[in-house]
């Protein structure tokens, strides 16, 4: 399994794997997402980010799943943190626990420890125990909690 830096023919693979994270995780744990939306404009939206020098989109090979990161803006109200996010990530459920998910994390890690970030951060939903789990067993802790009332 080799994991590469997605170029702009790469984009409807990304899209297909962005798609099948919006229908797995968000259609399943927010009923606000719109999981039609990778089809109708995913195509413009990832083909900008592989293009922009600001973000990361990886492909684990054989469609095992993708990764998008970025680096986030600075932020004067935290001058000091050069905060790197991993946005969007998707494992195909026949790859998982096979290692597809600790490859693309850590070429995500790389790429932002090259670019400075001293910061990663993810956001996963809080009833998605498995992706809490993953992200915890690649180092990453709780920071700020986001309360939701319907």
């Amino acid at each position: 399994m080799t994991v590469s830096v997605c170029t702009i023919e790469d984009v409807p693979e990304l899209v297909s794997s962005a798609a099948g994270l919006f229908a797995e995780d968000a259609g399943r744990h927010d009923p606000f997402t719109d999981t039609g939306w990778p089809a109708r404009d995913g195509e413009a939206y990832y083909a900008g980010l592989v293009e922009d020098p600001q973000c990361l989109c990886l492909l684990a090979g054989g469609g095992a799943g993708h990764l998008v990161g970025r680096l986030r803006a600075p932020n004067p109200l935290r001058p000091d943190a050069v905060t790197a996010v991993l946005e969007s990530m998707r494992v195909a459920p026949g790859r998982r626990r096979a290692g597809v998910g600790g490859s693309l994390v850590a070429a995500f890690l790389e790429w932002a420890r090259e670019r400075g970030a001293n910061e990663v951060t993810v956001q996963a939903y809080a009833q998605n125990e498995g992706a809490l789990a993953f992200y915890a067993a690649h180092g990453f802790r709780p920071f700020l909690v986001t309360l939701t009332r319907p």
